[in-house]
This record gives C-alpha cells, sequence and structure tokens, in this order.
C-alpha cells in the first residue's frame, strides 16, 4: 500500500498510481489520516456500507474491551440499574 502526502495528493500521478493500486493512505505530517480507495462503477453504495460496517465493527471491539478491563456488571447490578431507571420514568410520568 502506497503513502501520500497531502501534497503530494494534487498530482495527476497520483490518480494513476491509485488505478493500479486500488487504494493509497493519505497522510498529514507524517501520520495516516485518509484512506483513499478506488470505487468501480456502480459499487459506491456497496463499497460505503463496506467500510460503515467495518468501523462499527471496530468501534464495537473497542467497547467490548473497554467493558472487560472495567469489569462487567452482576446481574444483580444489571437488575438494579433496570429497576432505578424505570422509577425515574414513572416518576416523570406522574
Amino acid at each position: 500500500m502506497d503513502f501520500i502526502t497531502i501534497r503530494d495528493f494534487r498530482s495527476a500521478s497520483v490518480w494513476d498510481r491509485l488505478s493500479k493500486q486500488d487504494e493509497m493512505v493519505l497522510t498529514n505530517n507524517g501520520r495516516p489520516a485518509a484512506l483513499v480507495l478506488t470505487i468501480a462503477d456502480g459499487n459506491f453504495e456497496e463499497i460505503l456500507s463496506s467500510v460503515r460496517q467495518a468501523k462499527a465493527m471496530r468501534a464495537l471491539n473497542s467497547m467490548r474491551m473497554e467493558a472487560a478491563e472495567r469489569g462487567f456488571l452482576s446481574e444483580e447490578e444489571i437488575e438494579s440499574e433496570i429497576q432505578a431507571y424505570r422509577r425515574e420514568k414513572r416518576a416523570k410520568r406522574a
């Protein structure tokens, strides 16, 4: 995979390189900033959906890891949270 700076991204040769490699990493101050992908005719929605799904899975995995590090709630703690929410909701209705 090629890395290319934002400054070099304006160059016409970038598009030739991209068409040969299908993906490039756009860097800003030496750090990855964006992933540039080629999109074949008619595949935009499919590719966009795949990218969004991958981002969502990454976020979910991150949340799972964070929860595991903090420790999971016991069944009693979960039930207590549910009851507290229900009491709060009932109080708002009244």
